[in-house]
């Protein structure tokens, strides 16, 4: 069981730091920080606080992943802090795995919330017995233009502000990921919303539940190997959540990842698996072919398998808590987080 935060409650401190591009001190899209910042004030109610290294810029926060490092041990030692909430993701967030103790974190719970590259800390989080959050991040939902999302807003209130079971997750109506350049002049231009399908059940019947574990399905190649690479027993009648990102991994990748999988022997342990909405919805078919290929390949053509879900590289978003109780129920079509993710 991984230890879980205690809720968010308004006037709380919450730090934001850049554990991998450090694109949120960069003059042409600080206005966007500080957008972001405003949101977790105003929609919120929280005070925020920017650790020290986080916004030098792009080139400084490449150069140095531990000052990364650093901000992320110091936010999680401050106990004035309640919440670290990542700047965005990036690409190279393992790289601050040397400068990490975790003691630290074990001993500091608080949430911890980001996703894409993030994926890494989560599992610095995860090792560390802390259940963390995969979810929305500073540059992107929390800033989004004109208004966030009221979608993203109820998800992030019922997951981290309240102690209740969370329940029923809902798709949403609408989806985004169309990309409008980062430039000020583009403030008050909303992007373009589609209508969203909706849940896919590909595969499975009845009710199952399990605890929550996953990520990224790029990022999470990162650490296979490592000493943060989840322990078997977290595997064991999981529900995986897994998502891809804006680099869009072709069809044939998926296959080859999943098959690393199914060899370690996760994917038949798991009694689950929700996978996100991919990026502007390319591969969207072509996806749920290669997961249900491996799936067949080795036997588990019965393991339940919902798709198109509203995480990740994707907006509006919801939140998922690492390691809480969650339940598919095929016969449904639904998803739902089944236990509190804070205390």
């Amino acid at each position: 069981m991984l230890t879980k935060p205690n809720k968010l409650q308004p006037g709380d401190k919450v730090a934001t730091i850049s554990p991998s591009w450090g694109g949120a001190g960069d003059p042409e899209i600080r206005w966007r920080y500080e957008q972001g910042v405003q949101r977790l004030e105003e929609v919120f109610g929280l005070k925020v606080v920017a650790m020290p290294h986080s916004l030098k810029g792009t080139d400084y926060i490449d150069s140095h992943p531990e000052a990364r490092a650093e901000d992320l041990m110091d936010a999680f030692q401050d106990k004035s802090i309640k919440a670290i909430i990542t700047n965005i993701g990036g690409s190279d967030s393992i790289r601050m795995l040397p400068y990490i103790d975790f003691d630290v974190i074990r001993d500091n719970p608080k949430v911890f919330m980001g996703y894409s590259d993030v994926t890494i800390p989560h599992l610095l989080c995860h090792k560390a017995g802390l259940s963390s959050f995969y979810g929305p991040a500073i540059l992107t939902d929390f800033a989004e233009n004109v208004k966030m999302d009221p979608y993203t807003v109820n998800y992030i209130q019922k997951t981290l502000f309240t102690d209740r079971a969370i329940g029923e997750i809902l798709p949403a109506d609408e989806w985004t990921s169309e990309f409008l350049e980062w430039d000020i002049k583009n403030k008050n231009q909303k992007r373009k919303l589609q209508e969203n399908q909706g849940y896919e059940l590909l595969q499975g019947e009845g009710i199952v539940k399990g605890r929550l574990i996953g990520g990224c399905i790029e990022v999470l190649e990162f650490a296979k190997g490592t000493e943060i690479w989840p322990e078997k027993a977290h595997w064991k009648d999981a529900i995986l959540f897994f998502e891809t990102s804006e680099e869009k991994p072709s069809p044939r990748s998926i296959i080859y990842w999943l098959r690393n999988y199914a060899a370690q022997g996760v994917l038949e342990k798991a009694n689950g698996i929700i996978f996100g909405k991919p990026k502007d919805e390319t591969y969207y078919e072509e996806y749920k072919e290669s997961i249900q290929l491996v799936l067949k390949e080795y036997g588990l053509e019965n393991l339940p398998l919902l798709y198109n879900l509203n995480f990740g590289h994707t907006e509006p978003k919801i939140v998922l808590p690492y390691g809480v109780m969650a339940e598919i129920n095929c016969e449904q079509g639904t998803f739902s987080i089944v236990e509190n993710a804070v205390v």
